[in-house]
């Protein structure tokens, strides 16, 4: 074995890192969404896809991908059996599914205690204490992953068709999306028909954009999104000196809208959740310990 892969997936891009057997990362790669609960096909073909952009930007030939070993964290692998179904139709030698809140956790604090909140397509929290772990959330946008990308981007249609109807007011950030959809409510529902979470999430930014200038509506959304995070937080019961890390790509988006008890709090990560990947890799297959599943 010369190498280990660590994966990241989530509802919107999935990323690989090839790393030596002794930790140096050698290449990163991205590919296309990787939730496995709700695209267990098309997740498996852009994880084979980034593993093998990683060992393309390393130099080395993707013809080795079935000689090594990975870790892959992923959404959707916390529900169901997505997890051993995946394992199973994977090509490297050997393959352990972990959920992306646990290579989140390892990359934010390492193997010491702390917290971390995943804000991105979806939401995820995992809290280490005295050595034991807990995590909450992550259970796909239609029912949970409050607070999420994918729930901000349904909240913001839900607010534009409410706009439209003249049932809540409008604004210019329900007159912008009403203009993406050429001013036809009956396009929006269409959008939602076979729209995944990172469909979504897509529009999220935009929210936070025009709440920065005053918009009623994106501040509504945002209101409740921020309250719903800290409501999540606040379920870890965390130490008042416990590292809280926030991971994904609306993490620097939420840092300045929450509380000051959890502003004192944050922490720069150790590392992203790709990393904690790599970790997890190089401990369990590198290691030498096959503990586990």
């Amino acid at each position: 074995m010369k190498f280990v892969l660590g994966i990241d997936g989530g509802g919107t891009s999935c990323r690989a890192a090839l790393a030596t057997v002794d930790g140096a990362v050698l290449g990163r790669a991205k590919s296309g969404a990787a939730n496995i609960r709700t695209d267990l096909t098309g997740a498996r073909a852009n994880i084979v896809e980034a593993a093998r952009q990683a060992f393309l930007a390393a130099g080395e030939d993707p013809e080795l991908i079935p000689q090594t070993p990975a870790v892959l964290g992923l959404a959707g692998a916390n529900v169901g059996t997505y997890r051993q179904q995946l394992e199973a139709i994977l090509p490297f030698s050997k393959s352990r599914v972990e959920t992306d809140a646990e290579i989140a956790l390892e990359g934010a604090v390492g193997p010491s205690d702390g917290a971390m909140a995943i804000l991105g397509t979806g939401t995820a929290y995992m809290a280490r204490k005295e050595g034991k772990s807990r995590a909450i959330g992550g259970w796909g946008f239609q029912v949970g992953d409050q607070g999420s990308g994918a729930r901000i981007g349904r909240d913001l249609l839900e607010q534009t068709l409410l706009a439209y109807d003249g049932i809540r007011p409008g604004s210019p950030l329900t007159d912008a999306m009403l203009a993406v959809f050429r001013n036809n409510p009956e396009d929006v529902v269409e959008f939602t028909t076979n729209a995944k979470p990172g469909d979504f999430g897509g529009f999220a930014p935009k929210v936070f954009e025009h709440a920065e200038k005053g918009d009623l509506v994106a501040n509504f959304i945002l209101d409740k999104a921020v309250a719903d995070v800290e409501a999540s937080l606040g379920a870890l019961d965390l130490a008042d000196d416990a590292p809280l890390c926030l991971l994904g790509g609306l993490a620097p988006l939420y840092a300045p809208r929450l509380s000051a008890r959890y502003q004192a709090l944050l922490k720069a990560p150790l590392d992203d959740a790709l990393g904690g990947a790599v970790q997890i890799a190089l401990r369990i297959f590198a290691g030498g310990s096959e503990a586990g599943r």
